[in-house]
């Protein structure tokens, strides 16, 4: 029988949760470094015991750590992210320009084949790579070529927070940023061009289909269809048939097309999953309801999950990274939220349960199958 290991990343430290294909019965294990923020926390595909975790601290700083063993023990490795060339600067909230300045890392995607091989999205934006094990790590500066100085930070900073690689083409991938939009590679990194085009933000550009500029708050991918792609923006939902070149909108029936993350069922590649938030100002559920919509056919139509759930007096978040599915036959569904409760579905949203209630506010989650 296959386990299930759920990485999580909090605010005051990283829990690794276990239970067999069930999904019924669960351990849980931490806080491993307690007291710092786990932006993110992730396992290799080539590897499931090799993981990843980004370690921040306002006061000491940014530390990456890897396990060989599935996170029993963790050594410190290369914490050196040092922008190529000279910074430059970039767009601040009143419109000057502002240096370039290295904070944290928020998300970690290691290679399909390689463990030694990840990538890393930082905050400022930029993306970086080692090809050791995380030891050392280079910048890919081409992606800040493409109108860096017109980025700006969100509410949150201005963060490159998603990755995503493509499945059937090593030299394709695409990434999105917090607050300059969706961008993709398609020579491994050396050169980047932004994938907006169909994206509006009235509220936040003076020029709404800028080409650069917009909030993205996630992106998703089905392996299958490497060329459909789907978007939680700042407001709206979007999606894509043809790598990016052109989006639409999906938001559909949604009671609020504002939220963080988006993700594709794990063997249906037009089902999806948001979680929608009342406003950019009201960081909690419609009616204090904690709803988790499916749509069966890659957007517009749209079904509350409810079962489970908390349908009153709710009034947590679900942050970008915070939602993962598993690769079990009865697809898996998990989500953190703000609250520091993790939410498990054995079936594919149709029933939930909660794995644990009071973990600190969650960041982060990935979910592994190991044999």
């Amino acid at each position: 029988m296959s386990e299930v290991r759920v990485l999580v990343g909090t605010r005051k430290g990283a829990f690794v949760l276990r239970s067999d294909e069930q999904r019924k019965d669960w351990t849980v294990e931490g806080p491993h470094f307690p007291g710092w923020e786990i932006y993110h926390i992730t396992g290799t595909p080539s590897d499931p015991n090799r993981l990843y975790a980004s370690q921040s601290s306002g006061w000491f700083g940014q530390v990456i750590q890897r396990s060989d063993d599935g996170g029993k023990t963790w050594e410190t490795v290369g914490n050196e992210f040092a922008y190529d060339g000279v910074p430059g600067t970039h767009q601040w909230y009143d419109g000057s320009q502002h240096p370039w300045e290295f904070k944290r890392v928020w998300h970690l995607e290691p290679s399909p084949t390689n463990p030694d091989s990840v990538y890393a999205g930082v905050e400022d934006a930029a993306l970086f790579h080692s090809d050791d094990g995380g030891k050392t790590w280079q910048e890919l500066p081409g992606l800040r070529d493409v109108k860096g100085n017109l980025w700006q930070p969100g509410a949150g900073g201005m963060c490159l927070h998603t990755i995503v690689l493509s499945p059937d083409d090593p030299n394709r991938m695409f990434v999105a940023i917090s607050a300059a939009g969706a961008f993709r590679t398609d020579d491994g990194g050396v050169t980047w061009r932004p994938i907006n085009e169909g994206l509006k933000s009235e509220f936040e550009l003076p020029d709404a289909t800028a080409e650069v500029g917009h909030c993205v708050h996630s992106i998703a991918m089905h392996p299958s269809n490497p060329n459909k792609l789907f978007m939680q923006k700042h407001w709206d939902v979007m999606r894509s048939d043809n790598g990016g070149d052109s989006w639409h909108e999906v938001s559909g029936n949604l009671p609020s097309d504002f939220g963080f993350p988006i993700a594709v069922h794990a063997h249906e590649p037009e089902t999806i999953y948001v979680v929608p938030i009342t406003s950019d100002s009201f960081h909690f559920p419609p009616d204090g309801k904690l709803r988790v919509y499916r749509s069966r056919s890659g957007g517009d139509e749209w079904e509350a999950l409810t079962n489970g759930l908390p349908q009153s007096d709710c009034y947590v978040n679900v942050l970008r990274n915070a939602f993962a599915v598993d690769s079990l036959d009865s697809c898996g569904v998990y989500f953190g939220t703000t609250g520091g409760q993790v939410y498990v579905s054995a079936d594919s949203g149709d029933h939930w349960a909660p794995i644990v209630h009071d973990l600190p506010p969650v960041l982060s989650v990935e979910v592994q199958i190991l044999p």
